[in-house]
C-alpha cells in the first residue's frame, strides 16, 4: 500500500531533523538512512530533500559545511543546531499527541460529553 503523500510531506522536516540528531550527514546518506530506518517505507528524492534542507537552514535549524569525501569532490554535510534540537522536541511532542489522538479515534476510543 502506498502512503498518502500529504501525510508524509507534513512530517518530513521532523524526520530529517531526527536523522541529524545523532550526527552530521550528507544528503544521500540521509536518503539512505531514512529508507533504512523506515523499513523501506520512505523513499525521499534529492529534489525533495535539498529544498527542505535549505528551508531548515534558513530557519536556523541546521547548518551546512563542506566535508571531505573518501573519493571525489567534497560533500556538503548538515548539522542540527541548538535551535534545531528544540524544534525537533516540539515537533516530536506535537506528532506524538496527534498520533495518539488518531489512534484513539481509530480504535473507537472514549468520548466525553
Amino acid at each position: 500500500m502506498e502512503l498518502d503523500k500529504s501525510l508524509v510531506s507534513g512530517s518530513m522536516a521532523m524526520l530529517v531533523l531526527k536523522l541529524l540528531e545523532d550526527g552530521d550527514k550528507y544528503g544521500y546518506q540521509m536518503i539512505e538512512e531514512l529508507c533504512r530506518r523506515s523499513d523501506d517505507t520512505f523513499h525521499l528524492k534529492a529534489g525533495t530533500l535539498y529544498p527542505l534542507l535549505h528551508g531548515l537552514e534558513e530557519k536556523g535549524l541546521v547548518t551546512a559545511y563542506e566535508g571531505e569525501a573518501a573519493a571525489g569532490k567534497p560533500r556538503r554535510y548538515y548539522r542540527l543546531t541548538k535551535r534545531g534540537h528544540g524544534a525537533l522536541r516540539e515537533k516530536e511532542t506535537a506528532w506524538n499527541a496527534y498520533a495518539q489522538a488518531v489512534g484513539r479515534v481509530l480504535k473507537g476510543g472514549a468520548c466525553f460529553a
